[in-house]
């Protein structure tokens, strides 16, 4: 199929099946429908009164929609191209029969790439990563804001990357978040530069392998034009820079928490420097701000500032607009906020870290800590984690489903630390969790959130423990 434009003739022709009517699946159908596609099926085998209203909304702009148990179980006969919204597998069963019949399958990424108009499109700057994607999209969209570009962080957060696209006002610049699920169905995609973060084990049920999982983030540097941006210290990164297919003249660019080596980004002593994008960077680095400018400084933190510099400087942001965009820069919450000094006792949420890697790296950011974890681990192992970071361990709170996880690792790696296990999972339970964390607290350590974990099993979403740990913490310096 070649279809490449919103002004392709083949756009009204083509049989288009978009698969699952979520946020991804109904702004999918609605491009296409935008787009002038005339044969839109949709598939969904919930059927809810808000699914049903989306969808009196696209029939009467001519697209048929089909919900409720067994909607997905059969391929139409006539099916031409498949978009898929992200989480589902490549494994479920319409997806498999659309690759037994050769049929091209989509992802909303794909879409949006091929509806692009290439007289107006905006360049892609695009961020994958186990850990740290959100906020270094968001950094990189304060950056390009505050030198002057109209800019927008689109994709796996913020603006669907679909009404990015469409908007009749093209942006100068998009700064756009990819999942390993959206990036699994992106093929014709060419970013004007691209960063991977970091690389670690997770949503290994969903691609089948870590082989296959890595490889899924590796496909953000295929087609890259100008900047493929790597994390010095994980090595599997660059290697799939290495492994990429781009376009000739697109350079490798390394970030470092250390003294940056040249096409580099990195640190000499508390600033942050550039040494990639300067004529003389055989000699020399250019000041791009201070690792103070970065809230909070945090290693993996000021690791997400490098990137985002990275990709700016790549796209010709000058360095005073790095340093200003970094110092209007807050993280969103739930990412390594702190909620409150008590009794000389720092808490601090991170309920965002929801696997092992995140949770490390937020943990490596404190002296002395008393660890609160635990939820659904989703097949992930701590060992790695406990090894890091049990010097700095005070003592472990767990809770959740697979609480024993953790602790049969903490026995293994840090036998001597205490850990407490509460077995509640009621609405109270957080109370609980914060009550004993404060006994094993000792005046300069820090309570830290990190679970490692998804929230699933106890909270609607990692938001909602984020705010039952800062609810029981004030409530304990309120008594």
């Amino acid at each position: 199929m070649s279809l490449t434009t919103r002004t392709d003739d083949g756009w009204a022709t083509t049989r288009f099946v978009v698969l699952g009517f979520g946020t991804a699946g109904y702004a999918c159908a609605d491009s296409l429908l935008q787009a002038g596609a005339e044969h839109v099926v949709v598939l969904d085998d919930r059927d809810t009164e808000a699914l049903r209203e989306k969808a009196q909304i696209l029939e009467t702009l001519g697209a048929t929609i089909t919900l409720g148990e067994g909607s997905t179980a059969e391929l139409p006969a006539e099916v031409e191209i498949v978009v898929t919204s992200p989480g589902i597998p490549p494994h479920a069963p319409l997806l498999a029969a659309a690759a037994a019949r050769d049929i091209p399958i989509w992802s909303e990424i794909e879409l949006a790439w091929r509806l692009r108009d290439p007289a107006t499109a905006a360049p892609w700057l695009c961020v994958t990563g186990t850990n740290g994607k959100t906020t270094t999209v968001q950094m990189l969209t304060s950056i390009l804001t505050a030198a002057g570009h109209r800019a927008v962080a689109a994709g796996n957060v913020g603006l669907p990357l679909l009404e990015a696209v469409m908007d009749p006002e093209p942006y100068d610049v998009i700064a756009v978040e990819l999942s390993s699920y959206q990036l699994h169905f992106t093929s014709s995609m060419s970013p004007h530069s691209a960063a991977v973060l970091n690389i670690a084990p997770d949503h290994i049920d969903w691609h089948g392998s870590m082989e296959a999982y890595t490889a899924d983030k590796g496909r953000i540097y295929e087609n890259c034009q100008i900047a493929c941006v790597y994390n010095v210290a994980d090595p599997a990164t660059e290697q799939l820079v290495v492994d990429a297919d781009v376009v000739e003249g697109c350079r490798a660019i390394g970030f470092t928490l250390g003294t940056p080596a040249i096409s580099m980004v990195g640190l000499v002593e508390d600033l942050i420097v550039d040494r990639a994008f300067v004529e003389q960077r055989a000699s020399s680095a250019l000041e791009l701000a201070a690792v103070a400018d970065v809230t909070p400084p945090a290693p993996h933190n000021v690791a997400n500032a490098l990137a985002a510099a990275a990709l700016a400087r790549a796209f010709g942001v000058p360095a005073t607009a790095v340093r200003d965009g970094l110092r209007n820069f807050r993280l969103d919450a739930h990412r390594i906020a702190q909620v409150a000094d008590v009794a000389g006792v720092n808490y601090v949420d991170d309920s965002k870290a929801t696997n092992p890697h995140a949770a490390q790296a937020s943990l490596l950011a404190y002296e002395h800590v008393v660890w609160i974890a635990g939820g659904q681990a989703k097949g992930a192992t701590f060992d790695e984690l406990v090894t890091a970071a049990a010097s700095r361990l005070r003592g472990v709170v767990l809770l959740g489903q697979d609480k024993e996880v953790i602790a049969e690792a903490l026995a293994r790696h840090a036998p001597d630390v205490p850990t407490i296990t509460v077995e509640a999972t009621d609405t109270g339970a957080m109370e609980t969790v914060v009550g004993e964390a404060a006994k094993l607290a000792q005046v300069g350590d820090t309570v830290l959130l990190a679970p490692g974990c998804a929230s699933w099993d106890m909270f609607a979403n990692y938001g909602a423990r984020g705010d039952a740990f800062a609810e029981a913490v004030l409530r304990l310096g309120a008594s």
